[in-house]
């Protein structure tokens, strides 16, 4: 309240007309409140009980005419409305997108995407919040300026009778409504919190299941659920406090006044005086009073939450980037060189094959009637694939035929429906992920680089590698330049800064330092020039191990030494010559390549 009120009262002075016409109407509209009570009491003393009928149903139409009247203004009342509701929703918008368009321009790297939640839903949330509260506490300032204007024109003496516990129940529900609002902010901030890891989690479920963070994955989530239960919990126990503050002021002031009927009644107040003010109490104060509340308790709190989020204070947990972090980027996890991570590749201790009884190595990669799909038709259907120790094997198909699905699949990350998948010699499933992680380094179209030096991103998977080693990768790669130009191995890396095809370079020398036998590229090389995609695939091939590849390209698929066609229903594999002849569907995939610009 204290950091709106300055700017709130900057635009509420800048739209005094609006204001001047919403309370010229609910003056007018606060004339049925007044006529309703009094009328009741003046039918009763001046008309039935004096014996005047007549005069009694007068002052009853009266009060019914003027309640007619009262409905007419509040059109009036919603045209005053109108002129402060809408002013408020287009200076947030303006804010918001002036915001967003200067962050964006000083830093484009670290534009605000969470500025579209702002416009789309907080403003509107304001705006209706806004029009709802000052609906509601207009309502119960006339209505309560009618109703004790004719309290006091029967007779002064009701007046302490009903002030005094109202003023009572006002006081306790304003004492709970600063908490109640810390409450609300702390529960938005733990929503929020939630959404964003939720969003997160959802995002990488595949890096999270290649390096086994599950289980971390899901204590972080439980603790969060944890917390916004928490904060609910406590929103609750508060909003059980108004709700005790709302029953004080809707009958305190009713049984104060039976109570003190007798007194009443003996010093001078009549019949239809006590009626009158029962009818103020019943009819419109304390239902004026229990809608007010309820606004104030729920719709107000939040209403105050969301302009001070509007109004460009300190962002919510959930949006707070971590230190050094920009879009795009992972911290480093604390442990290199254990358990991988998906994203990373593996970890860097080296594997040892799992020989047969005749002692040959058994293959790379083995797939065994392996089935698997998304729905009720499958992706892959009983395939069956060997790759053999040291083989570079490409992966092609139509988009969507499951190449991603294979590499998941070997990778670890997916469990087939039926068949088996073995690496080494040794299954998939049921494998340790630190013991998948040394085995094979996965590269995704989606490359991760973390907040730290050069070298701690490219060493990442092999901690101990040596200075020789890192200079053989870079030269491999061709990242002499990109090292160089960023300060070399020890500068400091800012993620954000960083083209899409320099992050996957980087990953792509991650996982050529890796001790890993088996690296799988799947699209890894989609933001790289032909020449760079060469240059990597070839420096991969080349060191000791096994290279599966989704190809995008068809220079990728003639460097490598058999290309496997997913087709859906008959895969065919064989050399890219081979394959010319026997597969249909890769002459038309060569087709396409050769005459467009995947060339």
């Amino acid at each position: 309240m204290r950091r709106l009120w300055r700017p709130g009262r900057r635009f509420l002075g800048q739209h005094l007309r609006a204001l001047t016409v919403l309370a010229g109407w609910s003056l007018l509209e606060s004339g049925h409140t007044f006529l309703g009570g009094y009328g009741a009491a003046r039918a009763l003393d001046d008309g039935f009980l004096a014996g005047r009928p007549v005069t009694g149903l007068l002052w009853l139409a009266a009060a019914a005419t003027a309640a007619v009247l009262g409905g007419f203004a509040v059109r009036g009342v919603f045209t005053g409305l109108a002129g402060l509701v809408e002013p408020l929703r287009d200076g947030l918008v303006r804010r918001t997108v002036s915001d967003a368009l200067a962050g964006a321009l000083t830093d484009p790297a670290r534009a605000d995407t969470a500025a579209v939640s702002r416009l789309t839903g907080q403003t509107e949330a304001a705006r209706d919040g806004f029009a709802g509260v000052l609906l509601t506490l207009r309502s119960f300032v006339f209505t309560a300026a009618g109703a004790l204007l004719g309290l006091g024109a029967l007779a002064p003496l009701l007046l302490p009778f009903v002030v005094l516990p109202l003023v009572l129940g006002i006081g306790l529900f304003l004492a709970v409504l600063s908490p109640m609002a810390a409450r609300q902010r702390a529960y938005l901030d733990a929503d929020e919190a939630l959404a964003a890891a939720a969003g997160r989690t959802c995002e990488g479920l595949r890096d999270i299941t290649a390096c086994g963070a599950g289980p971390r994955t899901a204590g972080e989530l439980t603790d969060l659920v944890a917390a916004e239960a928490a904060a609910s919990r406590a929103l609750a126990r508060w909003s059980a406090a108004r709700t005790v503050a709302l029953g004080v002021s809707a009958h305190l002031p009713v049984l104060s006044l039976l109570a003190g009927a007798p007194w009443l009644l003996r010093n001078g107040v009549t019949a239809g005086a006590l009626v009158g003010a029962l009818t103020y109490l019943t009819q419109s104060l304390l239902p004026a009073l229990s809608t007010l509340m309820t606004a104030l308790g729920a719709t107000g709190t939040r209403l105050l939450v969301v302009l001070d989020r509007l109004a460009g204070r300190a962002p919510s947990p959930a949006h707070r980037p971590h230190p050094g972090a920009g879009p795009g980027t992972r911290p480093v996890p604390g442990t290199p060189g254990t358990a991988g991570a998906g994203p990373l590749g593996t970890a860097a201790s080296p594997s040892v094959p799992v020989r047969d009884a005749a002692g040959a190595h058994p293959p790379a990669v083995e797939l065994r009637s392996v089935t698997f799909g998304y729905g009720a038709r499958p992706v892959l259907d009983r395939l069956d694939l060997t790759v053999r120790h040291g083989e570079h094997l490409a992966v092609v198909g139509p988009s969507g035929i499951g190449k991603s699905t294979l590499t998941a699949l070997v990778a670890g990350m997916l469990t087939p429906q039926a068949g088996e998948v073995l690496v080494d010699g040794g299954a998939v499933v049921g494998r340790p992920a630190e013991e998948l992680a040394r085995r094979r380094s996965l590269v995704p179209q989606e490359a991760y680089v973390c907040s730290g030096t050069v070298r701690e991103n490219l060493c990442y998977l092999r901690p101990e590698a040596t200075d020789e080693e890192l200079a053989a990768t870079l030269e491999a790669l061709g990242l002499h330049r990109l090292v160089d130009g960023l300060g070399g191995p020890s500068a400091s890396v800012e993620p954000h800064r960083l083209s899409q095809g320099e992050r996957q370079l980087f990953a792509l020398a991650r996982a050529h330092l890796s001790a890993a036998p088996l690296v799988l590229l799947d699209e890894a090389t989609c933001h790289l020039s032909p020449r760079e995609e060469e240059r990597a695939e070839t420096a991969l091939a080349a060191r000791p191990g096994t290279l599966i590849v989704v190809a995008h390209r068809l220079s990728s698929a003639r460097r490598a030494d058999r290309v496997l066609v997913l087709d859906g229903t008959r895969p065919a594999v064989g050399t890219h010559d081979e394959l010319l002849t026997a597969s249909p569907l890769y002459r038309d995939l060569v087709g396409v390549w050769s005459g467009g610009a995947g060339r």
